[in-house]
């Protein structure tokens, strides 16, 4: 008869370590997870490449439908070229250009209804008639009929529709005042006026940037928005350096 069966002596080494198996299972996570972060940027980088690729090609599209304008038009020149980089840097230095990316488009389109418009009346070498201006008088809303419907200028068409609205509500189409007139189409036409101003023109040669700027002060509050005017002043001077002016 063989006696009591030995109990082996305990041994706490035989029972797993529940720290050490939480530490693995964390380091399976934070590898999973730095892998799945991984995945993502790469994602959002390469939506990011193809959203700006995108949006070049808006942009190249616009610029070819500006274009139009501006061989119709013999007096324009660079001129909406300018008004998108001062337009942009405006918005830029008032912290709005992220807000308003579309404006772009509107500044370069602004004046796209003048297609519709008589080259007898748009080339017209001296004063226009009260009939004549009628007539001009309806290229904004000609413009906004032509971009309104395309839905990645839904935006810039309320620039076209709004860029000879003035501050004190006797602009046209619409004689909107004040801050009824969207932002972008409130800076357009002080960036508008300025390049008028600062560049050649067949009957006046340019005129210095102060002098612009001057200007532009004296009619902020009636055909100008008057903060977007205070912004612009220190502004023209990088954008125009005097020497160049």
């Amino acid at each position: 008869m063989t006696g009591p069966e030995r109990v082996p002596a305990w041994d706490p080494s035989l029972i797993p370590d529940p720290t050490a198996a939480l530490e693995a299972q964390l380091l399976v996570f934070a590898k999973e997870l730095g892998e799945g972060y991984q995945r993502e940027r790469e994602r959002a980088q390469h939506l990011e490449q193809a959203l700006g690729d995108l949006r070049q090609a808006y942009l190249q599209t616009v610029r070819s439908l500006a274009l139009v304008v501006e061989a119709k038009d013999a007096t324009t020149g660079q001129h909406i070229e300018r008004c998108r980089l001062y337009g942009m840097a405006l918005l830029a230095e008032m912290g709005m250009a992220d807000d308003n990316r579309e404006a772009e488009f509107g500044f370069l389109l602004h004046d796209c209804g003048k297609v519709g418009i008589p080259e007898s009346v748009l080339n017209k070498p001296g004063p226009l008639t009260a009939a004549e201006w009628r007539v001009m008088r309806t290229h904004p809303i000609i413009g906004y009929q032509l971009v309104a419907d395309i839905p990645f200028l839904r935006t810039a068409a309320q620039v076209v529709r709004c860029h000879h609205e003035m501050f004190d509500g006797t602009g046209y189409p619409a004689g909107l005042r004040g801050e009824e007139i969207p932002l972008a189409a409130r800076v357009f036409s002080v960036v508008d006026a300025f390049d008028a101003m600062t560049a050649d023109r067949p009957y006046r040669a340019a005129l210095p940037v102060e002098a612009a700027v001057e200007e532009l002060q004296k009619m902020a509050g009636t055909q100008f928005d008057p903060e977007v005017v205070h912004i612009f002043a220190p502004l023209s001077e990088r954008l125009i350096p005097r020497s160049a002016a």
